[in-house]
């Protein structure tokens, strides 16, 4: 959870949030300039690295128009856990949506298509319960499996970005493919990027207020079809009508794109009443997991003292322990670790205890320490690709030539299982430089722009790669795909 640049330099702490790149300036004619803007301010979409960033950083995303994600592999497997039966009864689990963290401390989400769910994670730390943050899944679920034609939450402009998700989510997709060795692969990448633009012009369509109504009654039944409570949702209504109690007295509500909302809570609650599910408990598993990840992230986007007054030393809950040892890393780095090692004696079959303790000690310079602390993460969950890429990258920063195989077979499988980790694919250029394997390092890191959307500058390294490559291998097919590859125009900016 550590902040990667895209010249692979270690920043601060936080799960992964992916700051915006400075792509080599593009070569565009005038008209064409807002378009490469929106690639600038877009590319962090497709940033996938196991880290995170310092929520200071995240004011000045925002005003640069940026999306600024957040990865995080117990966020994640924990969104997953709660979407997965939603996703099962609304017919959509074959086609699974990826659901994306985006580090924005507002209560929001939104679905863009068929294939992505973003989350912002001020939903998970306003939710005090599991029932509030499924309730907006099977929210969202209900605009996919209706078909309905979500748009972002503003218009023209946020149309041009949905166009950048596609376009640069497919470059993730393009790179997977000459990865793989999968012209089909590549070739499925370079039309989710083709696709995306109309993708964009398309959410500028009228929106129907009709629709929210309908997802919200699709999430109702979704919530008893697999035997959950409403509540949650309907509390989420609630906080959304506090919010609203000055506003919505001078809102036109026939100017507005959704149903104000105390008139949702209003029609949805004699219905959610009359399911025999309505008064169920909250999982108990469920519950503890929750209070466990939202302790995790506010301490990562808040300073530790704030971290610490939220949990102070007087609360002994297993979330308030580790809360408080991320503020120490966060303060001490490697000096915290043995306070992550009295967090790790409470629960020793903790992997994201683990992967705590390996950051801690990767960012307080001592990356060979690391290495053990990882790959005891990866014993509980082998196929967790981020803790693939955290041990590919201490392995690599450990700079012992005998850990060099290791570190590439590592990352190699990390990038088979998150394509789109540009962390991923930095480490092993790294690791194949220092073996002497220049066209290889030099592909690697084209693939790793190609991902971060400095399309120009993967190029340029793919070009040199293409000249120490054995013409028609498979490597040099992956570094012919992209110097032959064409971004799409974006639409102009208004």
């Amino acid at each position: 959870m550590a902040r990667i640049s895209v010249d692979f330099e270690m920043q601060s702490s936080f799960p992964e949030v992916c700051d915006l790149p400075r792509p080599a300036p593009l070569s565009v004619r005038p008209e064409k300039r807002s378009g490469a803007r929106l690639i600038r301010k877009a590319v962090s979409l497709a940033c996938s690295a196991a880290l995170l960033l310092p929520l200071a950083a995240a004011p000045a995303q925002a005003q640069r128009g940026s999306l600024p994600l957040v990865r995080d592999a117990e966020t994640e497997a924990l969104l997953k856990d709660y979407a997965k039966p939603i996703f099962k009864v609304a017919g959509i689990a074959n086609s699974e949506p990826q659901i994306i963290l985006v580090n924005e401390k507002t209560f929001n989400a939104f679905v863009p298509d068929s294939r992505r769910m973003f989350i912002n994670i001020g939903v998970l730390l306003e939710a005090e319960t599991p029932g509030e943050v499924i309730g907006v899944i099977a929210h969202e679920t209900g605009h996919i499996a209706g078909r309905h034609l979500v748009r972002l939450r503003s218009a023209a402009a946020n149309a041009q970005i949905v166009a950048v998700i596609g376009m640069i989510l497919g470059a993730g997709a393009a790179a997977a493919g000459a990865a793989a060795g999968s012209g089909q692969a590549a070739s499925g990448g370079a039309a989710a990027m083709l696709g995306s633009g109309s993708m964009g012009q398309r959410s500028l369509l009228a929106y129907q207020r009709g629709e929210e109504a309908t997802a919200d009654r699709a999430a109702l039944k979704y919530l008893d079809a697999t035997g959950q409570s409403a509540r949650g949702m309907l509390k989420n209504f609630q906080r959304m009508s506090e919010q609203q109690m000055f506003s919505r007295k001078f809102a036109d509500p026939y100017a507005q794109s959704h149903p104000m909302a105390q008139e949702r809570y209003n029609g949805l609650l004699n219905e959610a009443q009359k399911s025999k599910y309505f008064n169920q408990p909250e999982d108990y598993v469920l519950q503890y997991r929750h209070d466990q990840v939202r302790a995790k992230l506010f301490a990562f986007t808040s300073h530790p003292s704030a971290t610490l007054r939220a949990y102070p030393r007087s609360d002994k809950s297993p979330a308030a322990q580790y809360a408080r040892a991320i503020a120490a890393m966060k303060s001490r780095g490697k000096g915290a670790v043995k306070e992550i090692d009295a967090l790790i004696r409470t629960q020793p079959n903790n992997p994201y205890y683990y992967e705590l303790k390996g950051q801690a000690l990767l960012e307080g310079g001592d990356p060979k320490g690391a290495i053990a602390p990882f790959r005891k993460a990866l014993s509980f969950k082998p196929n967790e690709p981020q803790f693939l890429v955290w041990l590919g990258y201490a392995l690599v920063g450990a700079n012992e030539p005998s850990y060099l195989p290791e570190a590439e077979r590592v990352l190699k499988q990390a990038i088979h299982r998150d394509p789109n980790s540009g962390v991923a694919y930095s480490q092993l250029a790294i690791a194949h430089g220092r073996q002497g394997e220049r066209a290889e390092a030099d592909l690697a890191t084209a693939k790793g722009l190609m991902v971060s959307g400095d399309f120009q500058a993967a190029q340029r390294y793919a070009a040199r790669a293409q000249k120490s490559l054995k013409r028609g291998t498979p490597a040099w097919l992956q570094a012919d795909d992209i110097v032959a590859y064409k971004p799409p125009d974006l639409p102009r900016s208004r």
